[in-house]
């Protein structure tokens, strides 16, 4: 007989926890089941992006209950696998031995003020979607 594998422990992280990092552990929530434990954080955590919020609802995924969360919080020794979501900007540097998986994703926040809301939560949409078909191929390929 086998021994059970323990199922692997996943961090996503970018530099706010604020809306692409938020929406991956979201996202994998619900596509990975308990196939795997998932969490997120950042290197400067802030606040959930209402907009993170609004574009996960579409999915029936509530965020509202989501904090922000420290990358300084987590225990290295407690991940397996740890996936940054920064494009243009610098990702937090996570210590410790897991495995490290990087997916550039635009930033869908902008400081624009001549941004509709339509035009902003389409940005959210966006990211959400690349993210999803992320966590979908790494769901078929690589988790038990």
């Amino acid at each position: 007989m086998t021994p059970a594998r323990r199922k692997p422990d996943i961090l996503f992280l970018c530099v706010a926890n604020s809306a692409r990092s938020q929406m991956a552990e979201g996202l994998a929530r619900k596509i990975f089941g308990d196939r795997a434990t998932v969490r997120s954080a950042g290197s400067e955590p802030s606040h959930v992006s209402p907009y993170a919020i609004e574009a996960m609802r579409e999915l029936g995924e509530d965020l509202t209950s989501y904090m922000s969360k420290s990358v300084a919080s987590i225990d290295p020794t407690a991940v397996d696998v740890v996936i940054t979501l920064c494009a243009e900007e610098v990702c937090p540097v996570f210590l410790g031995g897991a495995r490290r998986l990087h997916w550039p994703v635009a930033d869908p926040a902008s400081t624009d003020p001549t941004l509709s809301h339509d035009a902003r939560l389409l940005r959210f949409r966006t990211a959400r979607d690349a993210i999803r078909e992320k966590l979908e191929h790494f769901a078929a390929t690589e988790l038990p």
